[in-house]
């Protein structure tokens, strides 16, 4: 099975890829950025991508929910990692070596407190993603340079961990999931999560009553996110995760869902990846509570 990451060997990408077919022979596609994974997927190049979607102190990575609508992709499955983050260099180097550190936008972000404590002429430079940065360090044998990435870049690479667990928020998670070509076939286990997008009219009310329609299905809302609509300024889509009992339940809710909004569309029905939602998470229902 061909599996399409951004990024490579040792990425936090490939350790979703692994948690996800934990049991099964996997080729990754490497690529560099995401919009070259969902072609990937989209030129049949891999059977699948893997996309991180959200992350617990950066927020929604908003790009992938354009790319994942635009391309007419499903989502199919979806999986938790806890993200520690390491500072990490040659063997040869101490933290007071280190004048520039590379990284992933994302990881760089949740290490901003932490990269704060820096001198003025430390630089942070934003590269293709963590363990293609660690990577480089070690085969370029820089000096002075470092990489933040996980535990498993440096056990990889060879490289010396300077300092450990340095993201803002100790509790720190990233959501990936699983997308393919639309109608492909799935894992066979019954869904009870969805992720739907919806675009509302110009009337008032419009998003009270979509979600009161939600209520009234009994549909768990445990997200939402708004993001503009491509090439009409000032007009915004809804992107919305869904947990439910039951498909009948989920489909009665899209019934009337469908009659209320101007535009509905379901991006991926699968099934709630629950052993690997961090504690932390709390889901709300469509009222907000």
């Amino acid at each position: 099975m061909k599996i399409a990451i951004q990024g490579i060997e040792g990425s936090f990408h490939d350790e979703a890829v692994q948690k996800l077919f934990p049991d099964q022979s996997i080729a990754l596609v490497k690529c560099d950025s995401f919009d070259a994974v969902t072609q990937s997927v989209k030129n049949n190049k891999a059977d699948y991508g893997v996309i991180a979607i959200e992350n617990s102190i950066a927020g929604s990575i908003l790009p992938n929910y354009n790319l994942i609508e635009a391309g007419g992709f499903e989502i199919l499955d979806e999986v938790f990692l806890n993200i520690q983050m390491y500072l990490m260099a040659l063997e040869t180097e101490s933290i007071i070596d280190i004048f520039e550190v590379h990284s992933h936008p994302v990881a760089l972000l949740q290490c901003k407190d932490y990269l704060r404590k820096f001198p003025p002429q430390f630089k942070v430079i934003e590269g293709k993603d963590t363990a293609s940065e660690a990577k480089r360090i070690k085969e370029n044998n820089l000096s002075g340079v470092a990489a933040i990435a996980g535990k498993q870049v440096a056990d990889r690479y060879g490289l010396k961990i300077l300092d450990s667990n340095i993201q803002d928020i100790k509790e720190n998670q990233t959501r990936f999931v699983l997308i393919g070509n639309k109608g492909i076939a799935t894992n066979g286990k019954s869904p009870d999560k969805a992720t739907i997008r919806f675009v509302l009219g110009s009337e008032a009310g419009t998003l009270a009553t979509a979600l009161q329609i939600l209520a009234q299905h009994n549909i768990n809302l445990t997200k939402i996110q708004s993001l503009p609509v491509l090439g009409t300024p000032w007009k915004y889509s809804f992107f919305v995760d869904l947990t439910f009992a039951s498909k009948d339940q989920f489909d009665a809710a899209m019934d009337d869902l469908n009659s209320a909004v101007k535009e509905l569309r379901i991006l991926g029905l699968y099934t709630q990846n629950k052993n690997n939602v961090p504690s932390n998470i709390e889901t709300t229902n469509s009222h907000g509570e």
